[in-house]
């Protein structure tokens, strides 16, 4: 006689609902967020049901990003130099009491520096600003973050990094020593995070065509013109033949790490790069 069928496994009643909107109910605080990637973090965590407060420099453009999403009642504004702790605290003071709590701290704000292919004539102030920006903003973020998350043994931190976390050669030596920091910053938060059930990564970006990407320009040079010209050099080194990266599709990254559908994922860094950092085709083996 056959053996009977074995019976189906229990129901996991751990599994997120995925819903239309996956950060219903949600707080997120993002700096940086009033422009480039920022900003469309911000639009998409609202088309996902989430409260926003934008932490930022740009206050013209910061304001009226919030007036786009639906006024105070969906997302408010808050003046922030990441590179002070009190503004970064404030931030955070402020989203909780617009919006009762935080749920997901994204740190965004970030800067290049300018071209420097020669170490000797690096100039040390500039390496100086690149790491207070995105090494001791994101790591203010996180502690003032983990302030609020740790009482409620919940949440999800997101710093924004790059495929110059990984590999050298693809920028300055102050952004690419920043960048790396920022990944081990993450790791080592995740670590002790993760003890109150907080989740910390973060998310690398192959090169994007914001306005970070030519910040080191004259601002009369940054033309459309100039913008084409880097959309055709980073399409040329790219690996992934076909689609142009864009703002939305980090975006669609750091959504994933802050909702419910990457409830189990911390310590990582998510690379949205086309394969760009994990192939080698100068030899041109594929081509």
């Amino acid at each position: 006689m056959a053996a009977a069928d074995p019976p189906p496994p229990a129901a996991d009643d751990s599994s997120p609902t995925v819903t239309a909107q996956r950060l219903i109910g949600r707080v997120a605080l993002i700096t940086g967020g009033a422009s480039g990637i920022g900003e469309s973090i911000a639009r998409l965590f609202h088309k996902h049901g989430a409260k926003i407060c934008i932490a930022d420099l740009q206050d013209n453009l910061g304001q009226k990003l919030c007036e786009s999403l639906g006024g105070e009642t969906n997302a408010c504004y808050c003046h922030c130099d990441v590179t002070e702790e009190y503004d970064v605290s404030h931030a955070v003071d402020y989203a909780v009491e617009k919006f009762g709590t935080l749920d997901v701290m994204v740190n965004n704000a970030g800067i290049t520096g300018p071209p420097c292919p020669d170490i000797r004539s690096c100039d040390l102030s500039t390496f100086e600003k690149v790491f207070d920006i995105n090494v001791k903003g994101t790591f203010l973020g996180m502690k003032h973050a983990a302030r609020i998350m740790i009482p409620s043994k919940k949440g999800s931190i997101v710093s924004l990094c790059s495929v110059a976390s990984t590999i050298g050669g693809l920028g300055p030596h102050a952004y690419t020593g920043s960048k790396h920091a920022v990944l081990g910053l993450t790791r080592n938060v995740a670590a002790e995070l993760g003890l109150h059930g907080i989740r910390v990564n973060c998310v690398s970006p192959y090169a994007v065509a914001t306005g970070l990407a030519l910040a080191h320009l004259p601002e009369e040079e940054r033309t459309e013109d100039a913008y084409d010209g880097f959309r055709a050099y980073v399409k040329q080194k790219a690996n992934l033949v076909g689609p142009e990266l864009t703002a939305n599709d980090v975006a669609n990254a750091v959504l994933f790490l802050a909702s419910d559908e990457a409830r189990y994922i911390s310590g990582d860094n998510l690379m949205v790069d086309g394969g760009f950092t994990c192939v080698k085709n100068t030899l041109g083996v594929f081509r």
